[in-house]
């Protein structure tokens, strides 16, 4: 149990380790210690399991027996979900957006209309029921995973739904609970001084992860300030989204009254959704080879590349003292192998 009485499984190694590369510091001209939430686990492993550990742990005390979540085709949090039902005995479906998706949300994806690699691979091993939807059934996500939720009810079933990136008010504690792990981090002198971070750099594709790290941030005295970098949509969207699951997170725990400073940067989400830029894929390769941090090209790879344009611009002062969470995603760029 948390101090707020929720319920909360222990899905997470932790705590996960600060690390420093003084070959980033030189790359990037700041101070700069990455959170390696891309270790809280094995394969499930990444941001995603730390929101997991209370949505799931709420699925289990309502008695669900049936998981619906959804994602992008190659969706981390889709993976996690998957395989993390596969370890607690729960099925697991998945409505993963595709463009070569038939139009019909409903219809169970046979495995030679699936990608065979990355994410869905691991969806697919896990065992999870995949079902292929349009952009504009995804833009109805909610719907249309209510929609199944009924039927698999009447068929006596007991489901219980995630939402995009387990990014609501009960999900975000896993991040105010990481900052927390942070604090004690910086009790230890593990970042080289008790000091807070002059900067929280992290990516943003739903919203969830922000909203726990600003208020864990303030609540824990972990940051000055906190860098969403968005992975999609624009700042106007996910500064709405991230007050909304603020203000959701708040009706678990009357203590999470502040919250720190937040920049949603929108100024490297490159040509598209899950989609680099020469520049940005660059660096991503820059980054590995000078330190060997492995980064994503969804998301943690465009925050390294908005955490050095902020320092290129003077938005970020070099000699910051940096905090960057490593979110994971390695099996998204093992599916775009062909690009890189």
């Amino acid at each position: 149990m948390t101090k707020t009485g929720m319920r909360r499984l222990h899905l997470v190694h932790g705590p996960t380790p600060l690390v420093r590369r003084a070959s980033l510091d030189a790359l990037l001209g700041v101070k700069l210690w990455i959170k390696r939430d891309d270790a809280t686990s094995g394969a499930e492993a990444g941001n995603k399991i730390r929101k997991l550990e209370y949505l799931l742990a709420d699925a289990l005390t309502r008695g669900s027996d049936t998981i619906l979540t959804c994602g992008g085709i190659q969706s981390n949090h889709a993976r996690a979900t998957a395989i993390v039902c596969a370890q607690l005995g729960l099925k697991c479906v998945l409505f993963l957006r595709d463009a070569t998706a038939p139009g019909d949300p409903s219809r169970i994806a046979k495995r030679d209309e699936l990608p065979s690699g990355g994410n869905v691979l691991l969806d697919r091993l896990a065992g999870a029921e995949i079902h292929r939807v349009t952009r504009d059934e995804y833009a109805q996500r909610g719907a249309v995973m209510e929609s199944e939720a009924q039927r698999i009810a009447r068929a006596g079933g007991k489901p219980y739904v995630i939402p995009e990136g387990g990014s609501n008010g009960l999900g975000s504690l896993g991040y105010v609970e990481a900052m927390r792990e942070v604090r004690g981090q910086l009790d230890l002198g593990l970042a080289d001084s008790r000091a807070s971070f002059d900067e929280i750099v992290h990516a943003c594709g739903s919203g969830g992860t922000a909203a726990g790290v600003v208020l864990g941030a303030a609540r824990f005295d972990v940051a000055k300030r906190v860098r969403a970098v968005a992975a999609c949509d624009d700042a106007a969207y996910f500064s709405r989204v991230i007050d909304r699951i603020i203000g959701e997170a708040r009706s678990y725990d009357a203590e999470l009254a502040a919250t720190a400073p937040l920049v949603v940067d929108e100024s490297s989400r490159g040509p598209g959704y899950g989609v680099m830029s020469d520049e940005q894929r660059d660096l991503l390769a820059r980054v590995a080879r000078a330190s060997g941090t492995i980064l994503d090209p969804v998301y943690t790879g465009k925050a390294m590349h908005a955490l050095a344009q902020a320092v290129a611009r003077g938005d970020l002062a070099k000699g910051a003292r940096v905090l960057f969470l490593h979110t994971g995603g390695l099996p998204g760029l093992l599916a775009q192998d062909d690009v890189f």
